[in-house]
């Protein structure tokens, strides 16, 4: 059985830190890419970073460089997205998602963790 579960969501102050976790189970873990989206209601989701399968390249929205981090342990099927310095606009739900990057290129979403950045 597939499974890709987020934890480590949770209420902050602006200016602080989240460590968000996402662990796969079920598929091959290391032949997929991971990629962190983000929705807050009213929007439209956004990719916030993605991590590759292959040599762990890293790529990030503008509106999170600089702040977050994406990195994978492959030994243990987790990817982490760490976020420092957050803001009030970072609230959202986030998701991961992995993708196969041979064929098929099986796609799989986790369920979600709530991110809430408030005073």
């Amino acid at each position: 059985q597939v499974q890709l579960v987020e934890s480590g969501g949770g209420v902050v102050q602006p200016g602080g830190s989240l460590r968000l976790s996402c662990v796969g189970s079920g598929f091959t873990f290391h032949y997929y890419g991971i990629s962190w989206y983000r929705q807050a209601p009213g929007n439209e989701r956004e990719l916030v970073a993605t991590i590759t399968d292959n040599d762990d390249t890293a790529s990030y929205a503008d509106s999170v460089k600089g702040r977050f981090t994406i990195s994978r342990d492959n030994v243990k099927n987790t990817v982490f997205l760490q976020m420092n310095t957050l803001k009030v606009e970072d609230t959202a739900v986030y998701r991961c998602k992995a993708r196969e990057r041979q064929w098929p290129n099986e796609i799989y979403w986790g369920q979600g963790t709530q991110v809430i950045v408030s005073s």
